[in-house]
This record gives C-alpha cells, sequence and structure tokens, in this order.
C-alpha cells in the first residue's frame, strides 16, 4: 500500500533522529521550514529544553521580510549562529529533520559555520 508523503516524511525523521541527541555540551540545531517561515532551535535533548531558537515570526526578524528560500536560509543561518554565539553555544548537532542536505538546509548549515558555529 502507498504511503502518503507525510508518513515518509515521519520515518525519514526518526531514522535522523535515532542516530542525532543533543547534549548541554553540543545541543541539536533543529531546522524546520514551512511554506513561509524559517524555524531554528538549539535543543538540549537530556534535559528536554530550548536553549536558544530562532524564527522569521519574530518581531525584530518580521522587518527584513525573510522568505523560505535559498537566500533567505543563509540569512537566518547566520543570524541563529548569532544568537546561539550569544547564549555560549559553539559546538552543535545538526537536525536537518526530513528534508535532503541541499538547497535551503545546507545553506542554512553553510551559512552558520561562516558565522562560527562547529558541527
Amino acid at each position: 500500500m502507498a504511503r502518503s508523503k507525510r508518513e515518509l516524511g515521519i520515518r525519514r525523521h526518526w531514522r535522523v533522529r535515532k542516530k542525532i541527541i543533543g547534549t548541554p555540551e553540543r545541543p541539536r540545531l533543529s531546522v524546520k521550514f514551512s511554506g513561509r517561515h524559517i524555524h531554528v532551535q538549539f535543543i538540549d535533548d537530556t534535559n528536554g529544553v530550548t536553549l536558544a531558537s530562532f524564527s522569521s515570526l519574530q518581531p525584530d526578524v518580521r522587518q527584513t521580510k525573510l522568505k523560505p528560500n535559498i537566500a533567505g536560509a543563509a540569512l537566518a543561518g547566520k543570524m541563529a549562529a548569532e544568537r546561539a554565539l550569544q547564549k555560549k553555544i559553539k559546538i552543535v548537532v545538526f537536525d536537518r529533520g526530513t528534508r535532503k542536505y541541499h538547497g535551503k538546509v545546507k545553506a542554512l548549515a553553510d551559512a552558520a559555520r561562516e558565522a562560527g558555529l562547529q558541527f
């Protein structure tokens, strides 16, 4: 029986997540792209806490009119890395979620690396 895209995405996400665990010393950088927005979180899975976050919905970011394309993802990666560095987060584990590591996801990761994060 054919599975829906959503079911396949959930299976891909769990396949990635069983290998990636965020700790207080090395949190998980989780990336989510919706149709209009970009969300990035730095998560400590051992305590179940979000240490830092970035979203294109936040008031200070909304003025930039950030779009979920490659250019917007690069800018979001840079801004998210700056927020993480303010919270003294330097080393992270990258969680691409259900997406392949190319295009928007790769642009966000490369921009975060250039801004000072280590993967």
